[in-house]
């Protein structure tokens, strides 16, 4: 399930910045692919929560680490991406 709210968290974060630059209001589009970005770390979360009760060890132990680098990163570009308009719309009233 999270990778599927991930890759819709990137498809909304292109549609926002396409809004943007088309000059159309793009705060709708920003909303959804903050929130899908958000439902996608806390599918994961549920993923890890089911690892634990399964007491699955050596997934955790896999995937974990190597997924924590990635979230924090990719949530972290996800953020910056989607919040570029209206740095960049503050940025052009100055």
């Amino acid at each position: 399930m999270w990778v599927i709210f991930g890759v819709i968290a990137i498809i909304i974060t292109f549609i926002n910045l396409y809004m943007y630059r088309a000059g159309k209001d793009y705060k709708l589009a920003m909303a959804l692919g903050l929130s899908f970005t958000t439902l996608t770390l806390c599918a994961e979360y549920s993923l890890v929560s089911e690892w634990v009760k399964a007491e699955d060890w050596s997934a955790l132990g896999d995937v974990v680490p190597s997924m924590e680098r990635a979230l924090w990163f990719l949530t972290i570009v996800s953020i910056l991406l989607n919040i570029a308009p209206i740095l960049l719309e503050l940025k052009g009233k100055k």
